[in-house]
């Protein structure tokens, strides 16, 4: 019964993270960093639900412990099901972070809290009802429990069900494992306490706060790492949805491995695998490794986190005190994680002007294995030359270490115009090609993603480029509309503002744009808006917000342009999206949406939303032109306006549009990313 409420607890963790985070996804602009707000706030729960477990064993007697469990536990009875209420969507284009903490805590506070609780509240419970007990394999089954449900999402649930559902099947679920928890809760109640005499005084020696200090350094430096790859992986490497899913298991496999019983961490074995690994991680993160393969990049880059997380997670369990120091042991862990969280999800991105987080952890990293050979104390004094030969040798590799990614730094940052981040992540911009030629650009990058490019020739600096080209979808829809009456033109993604490009006098052109960082280096550091023929707005905040309080636009063209990378913003392809979309068009109006992508297949998905509203659909492709600065693209064009795709121009370009044909229609309760892989 122990090992079922502790296996379910840690399987319902993880799922609730994917759940609440995939149905408020929509409400904050679909950004990556929903998701780095949202494991910020679950870490942080998670170390109150430790400090509970750890005031709850040390000054409570057992009874009062576990009347006061189950009492909190009916309390949860009151917030099932776990659906956030429509009010706490945002108003405004401010950073949404607190409001996103707010939510969760009001949604899922209390529950989840007491799920963090379970695995070190159940395994003191377990040490004091079982005489000689050794609880850590349950710590183990924990971080099973976490990684199968962390697998089986993408895979099992989320193609299968509507978000509603899921979040109703969690809350059955939960009710389940209230049950099991108040049993074991009322059970270890009426079951003696183990005799705590028959524990030798020394073994159960109260750990120094030197001790203490390095276990929260240990979880914290592993938190740190797994975080900032994922981060590197997903924005600066490559943009593979659920590449995300790969870094966290590995990290959830090493705490599986060294705390299983079974000895897997060798500290002989791994210490010089972790030199190897800081040193590679460190050689890619060079100028000019970002350009390497993807099949050198994604192993090294994993492979060298699950080393790390091997020796922080492996020392500490090396470190592990005696059971009746259990829940304080697992409390500095979790403050450990959630230091590490909040590092890279607060500190981070507001502290720091490029993704330096990586560095740091590295250099965290290589010290802290310092530490940990410092603390050695080996018999023998031939041993204790080597521990000093090799402490020397450590000491040099990390100063070094830590010297080199320093440089590295410098080197990557001094060729930026402007490197920023924000809540919405990291945007960089650059200058290309000899200054006195004509074919000098300037390039916004946000990640591995170009968000927009101009030629600063004043002879060429009007020309559209990327894939915004005269050929493209977008581009022959707006010369197609440009003829005669002043149009309309609503644009979703601003990026360097390229589409103005094609405005004309008498002509409006408004934009929709969540980043406020985007709009202001639209503004400053690109003249598209500023020389644009048409008058020009730009509404910040989520566009679909945007555009539900808006009055109809009477758009003529309506260009949806967000769709580029992992993190797409599925609210913005939902069949509720694309009813809102008609409502700001005219009667005739073309529906524009640039579905470019390496990973994922949109065009089944915008298809099959055209097909319930009996619209028509082709899709454009165009190939790269580099002298004139524009990439091939892929857009599809929507109307109701049948005899518009008659047109010669439309005729010759578009095409019909091939691709899966079992995607099921998108809505704002249902979406599966799995299902349109590449």
């Amino acid at each position: 019964m122990y090992a079922a409420t502790i296996f379910l607890s840690a399987f319902l963790l993880f799922q609730v993270q994917l759940i609440l985070a995939k149905m408020i996804l929509p409400w904050f602009g679909g950004s990556a960093a929903v998701w780095t707000a949202c494991m910020l706030f679950f870490q942080v729960v998670l170390l109150f639900g430790y400090f509970y477990a750890d005031g709850l064993i040390r000054f409570l007697k057992p009874g009062t412990q576990a009347l006061l469990h189950v009492s909190l536990l009916g309390a949860c009875l009151f917030l099932l099901p776990i659906l956030p209420a429509g009010g706490w969507k945002p108003a405004s284009a401010q950073d949404p972070t607190l409001r996103i903490l707010a939510l969760l805590a009001a949604t899922v506070g209390l529950p989840y809290l007491l799920l963090s609780t379970t695995s070190p509240l159940l395994q003191a419970w377990y040490v004091r009802t079982h005489r000689g007990a050794m609880p850590y394999r349950l710590f183990a089954l924990s971080n099973a429990g976490s990684m199968i449900a962390l697998l089986s999402y993408p895979a099992v649930v989320e193609p299968f069900f509507a978000v509603r559902r899921q979040a109703q099947g969690w809350s059955a679920a939960f009710l389940v494992f209230i049950l099991l928890c108040a049993a074991v809760a009322l059970r270890g109640r009426k079951d003696g306490p183990a005799q705590a005499d028959e524990v030798p005084a020394e073994a159960g020696a109260k750990p120094g706060r030197g001790m203490r200090i390095l276990w929260m350094a240990l979880a914290a430096c592993a938190s740190t790492l797994l975080l900032a790859v994922t981060n590197h992986l997903t924005q600066n490497v490559a943009a593979i949805p659920f590449l995300w899913v790969l870094p966290l298991s590995l990290y959830l496999l090493s705490f599986i491995l060294c705390f299983s019983g079974e000895g897997r961490y060798r500290r002989s074995a791994y210490l010089p695998l972790l030199a190897l690994a800081l040193g590679g991680m460190s050689f890619l993160l060079s100028k000019g490794q970002e350009t390497a393969k993807l099949s050198i990049l994604i192993p090294l880059f994993s492979g060298g986190l699950f080393v790390c997380c091997m020796v922080c997670h492996g020392e500490l369990a090396e470190m592990k005190p005696h059971p009746r120091h259990l829940t304080s042991y697992y409390l500095m862990i979790s403050l450990g994680g959630a230091v590490g969280g909040i590092f890279v999800g607060v500190i981070a991105p507001y502290g720091f002007r490029g993704y330096y987080e990586l560095p740091a952890g590295i250099a965290a990293c290589a010290a802290l294995s310092l530490v940990v050979l410092w603390r050695l104390r080996p018999p023998g004094s031939l041993k204790r030359r080597w521990r000093t030969a090799g402490l020397a040798l450590a000491a040099i590799y990390t100063v070094g270490l830590a010297g080199l990614l320093a440089w590295q730094v410098r080197e990557t940052t001094r060729d930026a115009r402007v490197l920023a981040r924000n809540f919405y992540g990291g945007l960089r911009v650059n200058d290309s090609g000899p200054a006195q030629e004509s074919g000098t650009m300037r390039t916004l990058v946000h990640g591995t993603i170009t968000h927009g490019r101009q030629f600063l020739s004043p002879a060429r600096r009007r020309q559209p480029t990327t894939y915004y080209g005269p050929r493209s979808g977008v581009g022959l829809a707006l010369l197609d509309r440009g003829r005669g009456t002043p149009r309309r033109v609503g644009i979703v993604g601003l990026g360097a503002g390229t589409i103005a490009a094609y405005g004309r006098r008498g002509d409006t052109y408004r934009f929709y744009e969540i980043n406020p960082l985007v709009i202001r280096l639209a503004d400053t550091e690109f003249s598209y808006l500023r020389d644009s023929g048409a008058k020009v707005d730009v509404v910040p905040g989520d566009a679909r917000l945007s555009l539900e309080i808006e009055p109809p636009q009477d758009f003529d063209v309506l260009a949806v342009d967000a769709f580029s990378g992992d993190s797409i913003p599925v609210h913005l392809l939902t069949r509720e999206a694309f009813d809102l979309y008609f409502r700001h068009l005219k009667e005739n109006g073309i529906l524009a949406v640039h579905v470019s992508n390496k990973y994922l297949d949109l065009k089944p998905v915008v298809r099959r939303a055209a097909e319930t509203m009996g619209k028509g659909a082709v899709v454009v492709d165009t190939e790269d032109d580099d002298g004139n600065g524009i990439y091939g693209s892929t857009w599809i064009l929507v109307s109701g306006d049948r005899r518009w795709f008659d047109r010669p121009a439309i005729k010759e370009a578009g095409k019909p549009i091939a691709g899966k044909e079992d995607v099921r229609l998108w809505t704002d309760d249902y979406s599966n990313l799995f299902r349109i892989l590449k």
